[in-house]
């Protein structure tokens, strides 16, 4: 595992739960608001912290913590995933994956063998627009697969969009929602100014709260809860 970051305690990220996060380094998007440049630009990589004392620091936080949250980064670009999430479980703690659903094979697998209990999925576009965001090339079938392996999973789950004004139209926000009609639940993101990846976008704002409620309100027609943070 490339692990380039630890949060030792969380009581937002995993809805109910206190929780460790760990930040995997390493993405195959490009998304230049992306917050986290740190862990996506090779060259701004942090030396890696060593798996033995990640699992160490959640053994010793056994009856402390519920669950663990693996985002990133991209957690599924990670070849020893499968086997750190099984030596979590082990533990006792309710695992919570963020992904930007790139890899529905691994996704899949997780789901598949009972190794989630949470799964958060990052969409970045409407599907037809994708590329134009994610700086890379993207096939959109491979999103809709693991939108659609999430929405067949019976776990909790969230779907959730950054929403960078200039980028981002009401009309395409809706279109994402149409994309993943069947979810419970659908989290908009304002983008806070800050470090990107791109530093041009470090200066990007998001809509008004008025805006996001009127746009709430459209989508609740589509996705029974809406969350705007």
């Amino acid at each position: 595992m490339n692990i380039g970051g630890l949060q030792k305690v969380s009581l937002i990220d995993y809805p109910g739960k206190i929780s460790a996060i760990i930040f995997t380094q390493g993405c195959n998007f490009r998304c230049p608001y992306c917050h986290n440049p740190q862990l996506v630009d090779p060259k701004l990589y942090n030396p890696c912290l060593f798996t033995k004392d990640i699992l160490d620091f959640l053994e010793h936080r056994r009856g402390k913590l519920d669950a663990v949250t693996i985002t990133g980064g991209e957690p599924t670009l990670q070849e020893d995933l499968v086997p750190f999430i099984q030596k979590i479980r082990k533990m006792g703690f309710a695992v919570k994956l963020d992904s930007n659903g790139s890899h529905p094979d691994v996704l899949g697998r997780l789901l598949k063998e009972n190794l989630l209990d949470f799964v958060a999925l990052d969409i970045k576009a409407p599907r037809d627009r994708y590329q134009s965001f994610v700086n890379t090339t993207v096939d959109a079938a491979i999103i809709a697969e693991s939108v659609r392996l999430v929405l067949k999973s019976k776990i909790p789950q969230e779907f959730r969009t950054t929403v960078v004004k200039s980028m981002l139209t009401p009309k395409d926000i809706l279109a994402i929602a149409k994309e993943i009609a069947g979810a419970k639940r659908y989290a908009l993101q304002r983008f806070q100014p800050a470090q990107t990846l791109d530093p041009e976008y470090a200066g990007e704002n998001s809509y008004p709260e008025k805006e996001f409620l009127k746009l709430k309100k459209q989508l609740e027609k589509i996705v029974p809860l809406v969350v705007i943070r």
